[in-house]
């Protein structure tokens, strides 16, 4: 009985040193596995150097520019102005009664100045209002807007130019003129394509140098 006792001891011990030594196995061989993939990982992150890769910016096609060269609109009954000879003007076909209205159109970059014209008898308070209710119809999708003073005490033009910045913006670009006394005129530029300001921005600064011209260059009759 003592015999039976001892061999099934022994046996019992025997069992737990298989599983004790199997349990060791398995727990060393996953204690490497795990010891090399962080190794690796190590590796792997150390060899980046800190780099850090961010994606290139978009890029747009080259855009070529005629040179700078003006000529005098000299057919308005009321005003006067110089315009670029690689744009061409056309009446207002929606409002065909104002003979005064007409359009600065660059058809190589599909963008129109629109010019309107009005008489002033004692209601400028009024046009002034209107454009600055217009401007504002393109603040919900501005980002900015800067404003400049127009001052020519030698030609008595008076004015104000609105810059609308932002990528939705479809008016870019408004402004007014007036004398005070008999005539405002007010210009907005809009483009006949998708709206996209940071594509068009080379375009829109180019248009804007002819428009400062025709602002430099207005005279009353």
């Amino acid at each position: 009985m003592k015999n039976n006792n001892k061999r099934q001891i022994t046996n019992n011990k025997r069992q737990m040193a298989k599983v004790k030594s199997s349990w060791t196995k398995t727990f060393m061989t996953k204690t490497s596995l795990y010891f090399v993939f962080c190794s690796m990982l190590f590796i792997f992150f150390s060899s980046c150097d800190d780099k850090q890769y961010q994606p290139k910016p978009r890029g747009y096609f080259r855009i070529d520019f005629p040179k700078k060269e003006y000529a005098r609109l000299d057919t308005m009954q009321y005003y006067s102005f110089e315009y670029p000879v690689y744009s061409k003007i056309t009446p207002d076909f929606f409002s065909p009664q104002e003979k005064d209205w007409v359009n600065i159109e660059f058809p190589s970059h599909k963008g129109t100045v629109h010019i309107s014209y009005k008489s002033i008898d004692n209601n400028l308070d009024v046009y002034l209002e209107d454009s600055y209710l217009m401007m504002t119809k393109h603040i919900s999708r501005a980002m900015g807007i800067r404003d400049s003073i127009i001052i020519n005490k030698d030609r008595d033009v008076y004015g104000l130019v609105y810059f609308l910045e932002g990528e939705g913006v479809a008016s870019p670009l408004q402004f007014y003129l007036t004398d005070s006394i008999e005539h405002f005129l007010r210009g907005s530029l809009y483009f006949n394509v998708k709206t996209n300001n940071d594509s068009l921005a080379p375009v829109i600064d180019f248009i804007t140098d002819d428009i400062r011209h025709l602002i430099e260059t207005i005279e009353w009759k």
